[in-house]
């Protein structure tokens, strides 16, 4: 038997620049985002700087090297500043909206078929889903939980590209074992809800 068919995890990332820096195929860029990223968290999660201040300083200190950058050019007959125009174009505003319509109405049925529609299972998994965002909110910060992210999308893609298969077997057996467990607890909890009986639904 020939080995199982493995897919491309680059394309599965978007094929572009971002995949190449969480696989580490421009491993200059994907060093620059961990020392930057760990700098960043160091510096307002362990030094204690305020994130406002920060971002009023860099702002200021930006618009004081223009201003004397320009001021300078006008008397030495120097080029200006090299900025682009900054604006935002009416495609990108289209193509955001798109993706902002796409989870609200994701959400909103998640909500009608919860509310109107009476469906327990939604109703569980979301609760559960809910509780494990919670339950791990409250271990880290919000800075913290954003650093690991960064850290396990600069590692799981890679590792995961160079020992696909076995990591998809381990996944596959844990899948198995995980389904089994939450049905059974799926059926525990059903099965502890009165449903209204049709003698019931008659006499009213």
């Amino acid at each position: 038997m020939g080995e199982p068919h493995q897919f491309s995890v680059h394309l599965a990332l978007g094929g572009g620049s971002v995949a190449d820096v969480l696989l580490w195929k421009k491993w200059h860029r994907s060093v620059v985002l961990l020392v930057a990223s760990t700098a960043f968290w160091f510096l307002f999660e362990r030094a204690g700087y305020n994130l406002l201040s920060f971002i009023s300083n860099v702002l200021f200190l930006l618009v004081v090297i223009l201003f004397l950058w320009a001021k300078s050019a006008s008397l030495l007959n120097r080029p200006l500043p090299p900025l682009p125009n900054l604006d935002v174009s009416e495609e990108i505003v289209v193509k955001a909206a798109d993706e902002m319509l796409v989870w609200v109405n994701s959400a909103l049925s998640i909500a009608h078929d919860i509310a109107i529609g009476g469906n327990l299972r939604l109703f569980t998994q979301l609760a559960i889903g809910l509780w494990i965002v919670s339950y791990i909110g409250g271990l880290f910060n919000f800075l913290t939980l954003l650093y690991i992210g960064v850290l396990l999308c600069l590692s799981l893609p890679v590792v995961y590209d160079k020992y696909q298969s076995a990591i998809d077997i381990k996944l596959s057996a844990a899948y198995k074992i995980a389904l089994v467990q939450y049905r059974m607890i799926d059926d525990k909890l059903l099965s502890k809800v009165v449903w209204p009986s049709n003698k019931e639904k008659k006499t009213q």
